[in-house]
């Protein structure tokens, strides 16, 4: 059997279906995970309040669900995306010849980067705000009412806007731009609309600023919650009894509620809220009893070792970013290895090899999830939080629109902090903010100062309300004492005053009493 030799046009042809084929894969999976996501935490469908009036409501609601779908699919893959860069790139370390690897190649890591790039501006610039004002059109007053109304509407809406945001950024580029030609003609804005996804990630850069700090903190108490504490942290039977006490309360109270004949809208609202907090109640109870009846392997060992990964993940990444400055400081190897130059596969990048690569691929996955559970520890944004089967579609999109902006700054996070030396491809090695050194020495030091500053508080908040707690009890008590002091002083100064004004009224009288017995002696005599 004589083998067929492929010429180089062939080649290319059936490299390109190869790599089309992996990512439609890709995506495939992904789009799958993000669907069953977003149907755990979303509303019902028929408790949408834009669902049930007609069947152009439920093709918006499809819409926006496909949206977001999408949405939060490439958020996940913006955020594994450098992760899977740099394993690629180990794994071509180690098998550079190997048949099974042969569809792993620089080709397909720098096809991956440019289609979330893409998919990144099309979900933040087009899609999400889609999503968002056809589910708020109604159509245009004196307009018929219908799907078509309500798109006429989103459409011109999103054009506006459109026209809004390329105003501002020919505006910008005008004023960053010396040459003056930019300013007379809009022919150029094209090449600077990724200065506005480079303003977008910067925002997002920002937002992580904020957020990871928190999240490293908050991270701590949310094992607290998700895995059993050993006994002498916490008392799961006396919880365990307090809810159900809770929970058989509250059923009396319906069943005697029920039972009234008397009923108005107050009743109704009270039987409501009766039945969310059974709901409520119930939920807890059989966490409650989930968790006592864990075995003493997870009551004992698994609260303490997540507790100890955590921590040792938290101080290697200070460490991590501390190293960090002090190399900027000094100069030494200021993103010196290069990924473009060396070639996928060609080279290590880390100096503790696989092992160093495998430590980058797990900080930078635990700052993604560092970074989520902060965001939404900020006050502000704590009226985001999904719940499950009781999140409308208005914050579903706010959700996925949020994690798709902090995703997308999750690569320009990790090369500034310096947790990783591989290089940023394709559109997003484009911020130009990464080569500005008083950045990114200013952001290193902003972001270990904020983590300190918050593991500090975390974990000395016991000692010091203890520590604030006695001193307030000491001052309470000089306080009393003083007072009792100056009471029983006054007391005693007033008791001895009255005595000298009493001895002193007994001396006068005595005195008057023998001038009065002296001055008739003389007048008998």
């Amino acid at each position: 059997m004589m083998e067929h030799h492929w010429d180089s046009t062939e080649q290319i042809f059936h490299d390109a279906i190869r790599e089309y084929l992996i990512d439609l894969l890709f995506f495939t999976v992904l789009y799958i995970s993000s669907y069953l996501v977003i149907c755990r935490y979303k509303r019902q469908a028929d408790k949408e309040d834009y669902f049930s009036a007609d069947a152009s409501d439920a093709i918006v609601y499809r819409v926006a669900l496909w949206s977001c779908t999408f949405t939060l699919a490439i958020s996940v893959g913006a955020g594994l995306l450098l992760p899977f860069s740099i394993l690629s790139n180990e794994v071509l370390v180690f098998y550079p010849n190997n048949f099974y690897m042969r569809w792993l190649n620089g080709s397909l890591i720098h096809g991956l980067w440019n289609l979330i790039f893409l998919f990144s501006n099309l979900s933040l610039f087009v899609l999400m705000p889609f999503a968002y004002f056809l589910t708020e059109s109604e159509g245009f007053a004196g307009s018929k009412k219908g799907i078509k109304a309500r798109v006429y509407e989103t459409f011109v809406v999103l054009i506006i806007l459109g026209l809004l945001v390329f105003g501002m950024v020919w505006v910008a580029s005008a004023i960053m731009d010396s040459d003056s030609s930019s300013r007379e003609t809009l022919s150029r804005v094209w090449s600077y609309l990724p200065y506005l996804y480079t303003c977008i990630s910067l925002l997002g850069v920002l937002m992580l600023l904020i957020s990871t700090p928190l999240g490293f903190t908050r991270m701590f108490s949310v094992i607290g919650q998700l895995v059993v504490k050993p006994q002498f942290m916490e008392n799961l039977e006396e919880e365990y009894h307090l809810a159900k006490f809770e929970e058989d309360d509250l059923l009396r109270k319906m069943q005697g509620s029920e039972s009234s004949a008397v009923y108005s809208i107050e009743h109704t609202n009270g039987q409501t809220e009766l039945r969310q907090r059974l709901a409520e109640v119930q939920r807890d109870r059989k966490v409650l009893d989930r968790r006592r009846k864990a075995s003493s392997w997870q009551r004992n060992l698994g609260y303490p070792l997540l507790w100890i990964l955590l921590f040792a993940l938290t101080v290697l990444s200070l460490c991590v970013v501390g190293w960090n400055i002090f190399r900027l400081l000094f100069g030494i190897g200021f993103f010196s290895v290069s990924i473009k130059e060396a070639g996928l596969g060609k080279v290590s990048l880390s100096m503790l090899g696989s092992f160093g690569a495998l430590i980058e691929v797990t900080l930078i996955c635990y700052l993604m999830l560092a970074s989520v559970v902060g965001f939404y520890t900020v006050p502000f944004f704590r009226s985001l939080v999904p719940r499950v089967k009781d999140t409308p579609m208005t914050k579903v999109i706010a959700n996925c629109l949020v994690i798709l902006i902090l995703s997308s700054a999750l690569p320009l996070l990790s090369r500034t902090l310096g947790v990783t030396s591989y290089d940023l491809i394709g559109e997003f090695g484009r911020s130009d903010w990464l080569q500005n050194f008083y950045l990114v020495i200013g952001y290193n030091l902003l972001f270990s100062i904020l983590t300190s500053s918050c593991l500090l508080n975390k974990f000395t908040s016991t000692v010091r309300v203890y520590i604030q707690h006695s001193v307030a009890q000491y001052v309470h008590n000089v306080r009393e004492a003083n007072h009792f002091r100056t009471s029983s002083f006054w007391s005693q100064k007033s008791q001895n005053g009255n005595t000298a004004h009493v001895k002193g009224t007994n001396g006068v009288t005595a005195v008057d009493t023998g001038a009065m017995n002296g001055g008739l002696s003389t007048k008998s005599e």
